[in-house]
């Protein structure tokens, strides 16, 4: 481990992810907990860094972190940034967190403080960064699948402006906390359930079609065409695809997905089935976009 430069952590709503990183942001050793922004109790958030960077080793390394950790419910508030905003001016909106002045977080980027409409992320704007540099671009529309999508326009190494789609959060509620939990069940992928979805959301007339179409699953299911093991997919596709439809009119430049294993290919084929192409960025890009970024600063 002596080219150990940095931990990077990525530290969300659900979960913390660390890593030991090189100068290039290549992982060296990683370690995942579920001590998200939601189970750590007010002032232990040092504590709970501790217990996440226990087994990386590193010690007196540089942390930088990205995420929830930076919001007002977080260890502290990292503040938001206006568009546009490239490495350096979230590198210079670093703020240091504990006792060490090389332990910081990386502000989130809003949009809209003036005037509505208003959008915020955090943890997405240092994806991108690393998504930038390991692709060697300096503009595209980003998608970065989650509980909250956002779809990102970057021109010149800046994001200048982005849009949230609630679409995780709706999947989830929709599936635990309406009527269509009683038609919703584990099952494996099924990709032509998918794309019936996504054909569902391609075949909407209206944006108030949408509620109409969510509703029809139950009475499909009932009725005998719609399989409860295909449900979920179908639920998920014309989600997406709605999503899909909106972000892909107003994109610019080449698409790339930033997400894991299970939603980027997702995002990828839903784009595709409505006429359009994405890449697949590689994985790690938030912990690239911290080592750019700790470079930076």
């Amino acid at each position: 481990m002596d080219n150990a430069a940095l931990i990077g952590v990525d530290w969300g709503t659900t979960h913390l992810r660390a890593a030991l990183l090189d100068a290039s942001g290549a992982v060296l050793v990683r370690q995942e907990s579920k001590e998200g922004l939601m189970a750590v109790a007010a002032g232990g958030f040092e504590a709970a860094l501790a217990r996440a960077t226990s087994e990386l080793g590193g010690e007196g390394l540089p942390v930088l972190m990205s995420g929830m950790v930076g919001s007002a419910s977080g260890w502290r508030e990292a503040p938001y940034i206006d568009p546009p905003a490239d490495a350096a001016a979230l590198a210079a909106g670093i703020v240091p967190v504990g006792e060490r002045a090389d332990i910081g977080i990386v502000p989130g980027v809003c949009i809209g403080r003036t005037a509505p409409p208003g959008d915020v992320m955090r943890g997405e704007e240092t994806e991108i960064v690393g998504a930038l540099h390991a692709l060697g671009l300096t503009g595209a529309t980003f998608v970065l699948p989650g509980t909250h999508t956002k779809w990102a326009t970057v021109e010149d190494g800046a994001i200048t402006g982005f849009r949230s789609y609630m679409t995780g959060d709706l999947f989830n509620a929709l599936c635990q906390q309406t009527v269509l939990s009683k038609t919703v069940t584990d099952a494996p992928d099924n990709p032509a359930a998918f794309e019936r979805g996504v054909a569902m959301a391609e075949r909407l007339e209206s944006p108030g079609d949408l509620t109409t179409a969510l509703f029809r699953l139950r009475p499909e299911h009932l009725m005998g065409r719609l399989p409860v093991e295909e449900t979920a997919d179908t639920l998920s596709g014309l989600l997406i695809g709605v999503e899909a439809i909106s972000g892909l009119a107003a994109a610019n430049g080449p698409v790339i997905v930033v997400g894991g294993a299970v939603l980027g290919p997702r995002y990828q084929r839903a784009i595709a089935l409505l006429g359009g192409e994405a890449t697949l960025a590689p994985r790690d890009c938030a912990m690239i976009g911290l080592a750019k970024l700790a470079a930076a600063r």
